[in-house]
């Protein structure tokens, strides 16, 4: 039996009650429609990516994926999902950073600690190593304890000669008076350092994910990857919650790095994905660009 038309031709998709939005509560609006077709004459246009949502309220939203059920009588179901970005939060442009925090201890080698050289807050005992300058004369005194070094003379041509190493607070072994190449703890009166080269060290690190239609935003933030910054945002970009720790070590640098940027594409947005890392003594200014 042939099939009898009525109503609807379906030429145009037709949008079938009973879709879904979805806030991810940062900005992101997400919906999951329905469409029916006619398989031979409908224009499917949906499955057109950037394609708008058709109800003028969610028409800021565009269309990222979907699927089709070819079903009988020569219709076609159209699934499909639209992205957007609610323009109540910062005028639809980008969304609010949605951040998780990791807190830890990961292993740095001993010199990088903050109370090595010189005393720091919260510490007690002294430096860990000190500086030639704590010492009489202003070097660190010949070892017993520590290795033979070589130490080139000022002859012509120079020549290797061997002198002792020289040895700070609590073992620290150093090659020369001034400083130079720290060799380990050497001294077994002290067993909590002899032999160790590391400590763990409190590592603080802020993922998140943030959603712009403004490519301007992205290459911003590419341009920004390496820097630090003494607040919760990179340029007008906030990147880490307002509990975050902030601030700057006074003579060394601000506390938190954007260490990370990933970009993909989603729908007609891009989808940042990105990595902060926090230091309570300062990203050195010297070494990382502080904005």
């Amino acid at each position: 039996m042939a099939r009898k038309d009525q109503g609807d031709t379906l030429t145009s998709d037709l949008l079938q009650s009973g879709w879904t939005t979805t806030s991810d509560g940062y900005g992101l609006i997400t919906i999951s429609a329905t469409f029916k077709t006619d398989r031979t004459s409908g224009t499917f246009a949906p499955f057109v990516r950037g394609t708008a949502f058709p109800v003028s309220s969610y028409s800021y939203c565009k269309s990222h994926k979907g699927s089709i059920s070819w079903d009988s009588l020569g219709i076609a179901t159209l699934k499909v999902d639209y992205v957007g970005i609610d323009p109540t939060i910062n005028s639809g442009v980008i969304t609010n950073a949605n951040t998780t925090v990791a807190n830890g201890l990961s292993a740095e080698h001993i010199t990088s600690h903050p109370n090595f050289f010189v005393s720091a807050g919260g510490y007690t005992g002294g430096p860990i190593a000190g500086l030639p300058a704590d010492f009489t004369g202003g070097v660190y005194p010949d070892s017993t304890l520590g290795p033979v070094v070589n130490v080139m003379n000022t002859a012509t041509p120079p020549v290797a000669v061997p002198v002792p190493s020289c040895e700070g607070h609590h073992g620290a072994c150093f090659e020369s008076s001034k400083g130079g190449r720290f060799i380990g703890f050497v001294d077994p009166a002290y067993p909590n350092l002899f032999g160790k080269t590391q400590y763990l060290s409190r590592t603080t690190t802020y993922s998140g994910v943030i959603y712009t239609n403004n490519i301007t935003y992205v290459q911003a933030l590419y341009g920004l990857l390496g820097s630090a910054t003494a607040t919760t945002s990179w340029g007008s970009i906030n990147l880490i919650p307002a509990w975050a720790p902030v601030g700057t070590v006074s003579g060394v640098g601000h506390k938190n790095l954007l260490s990370q940027v990933n970009v993909e594409e989603y729908g007609l947005l891009y989808k940042v994905i990105y990595e902060v890392r926090y230091s309570m003594t300062g990203w050195d200014k010297m070494i990382y660009a502080n904005i």
